[in-house]
């Protein structure tokens, strides 16, 4: 079965700031794995618990479950993206 794949609107800004191939990677895991398993991600703890997190490289995806997949809400560099969270870009 395959699963759909919605992004919060900030997300395209967040590729944006990407280099193209690097956006073009983390695109192509995302439909890869995400599509097949919404669960393929590693769940987050404490004040994020509910959401996920997808490994590409130096790159972390952040998302929720929904009821048919998943949104996206956050891609952003593993240095930055737990202080993006906490300002409340999710």
């Amino acid at each position: 079965m395959a699963y759909s794949i919605q992004y919060k609107r900030s997300v395209a800004k967040d590729l944006k700031n990407l280099e193209k191939a690097n956006a073009k990677r983390i695109l192509d895991k995302l439909e890869r794995e995400l599509k097949k398993d919404p669960d393929s991600g590693e769940q987050l703890k404490g004040k994020f618990s509910g959401l996920s997190r997808l490994h590409v490289g130096d790159y972390r995806v952040i998302y929720t479950r929904t009821k048919d997949g998943v949104l996206v809400l956050l891609i952003s560099h593993r240095k930055d993206v737990y202080r993006e969270l906490e300002r409340g870009a999710h």
